[in-house]
């Protein structure tokens, strides 16, 4: 399998989002979308792509595109990610171990950094195109992303 690293513009993406403290449990990461989910679906929506954030150490935040308008007292909190440059990559959890897109995205960020093609880089973030517990699909094509300025 081939992995590439990538820069491209990401669209705005306006997500439900939950946030939560403590350490990492695939198991409350689950939970929190699955809450999510029935909230966004009892509200009359279309979920789109699932966002996993990590804004600080033990930080975490889940977030799930909506599309179409909210209806006032549907319960999310609503916040909308802007329109951005990331480094991108794509890849299949199962045949690649996360690991290693992580370190070796970083080192290529760094040396895109030393290059003076970026300035800086921000926050990361995993995007799934849909459930990536029920839809294998989704899964495979687990994407990792880098807001880069």
């Amino acid at each position: 399998m081939t992995v590439d690293f990538r820069f491209r513009r990401m669209p705005a993406l306006r997500i439900a989002w939950h946030r939560w403290s403590g350490p990492w449990k695939d198991a409350r990461v689950r939970a929190e979308f699955g809450r999510l989910e029935r909230s966004v679906r009892a509200a009359g929506l279309r979920p789109g792509r699932w966002v996993l954030l990590e804004p600080s150490m033990g930080s975490y935040i889940a977030g799930i595109e909506v599309r179409g308008t909210v209806p006032r007292g549907a319960g999310l909190r609503l916040r909308t990610l802007p329109a951005t440059r990331v480094a991108s990559v794509e890849f299949d959890p199962d045949a690649v171990s996360p690991r290693v897109i992580y370190h070796g995205l970083t080192d290529w960020l760094r040396w895109r950094r030393k290059d003076r093609s970026i300035r800086s880089v921000g926050m990361y973030r995993e995007v799934y195109r849909a459930d990536p517990w029920k839809d294998q699909k989704a899964w495979a094509r687990t994407e990792v992303q880098v807001v880069v300025r």
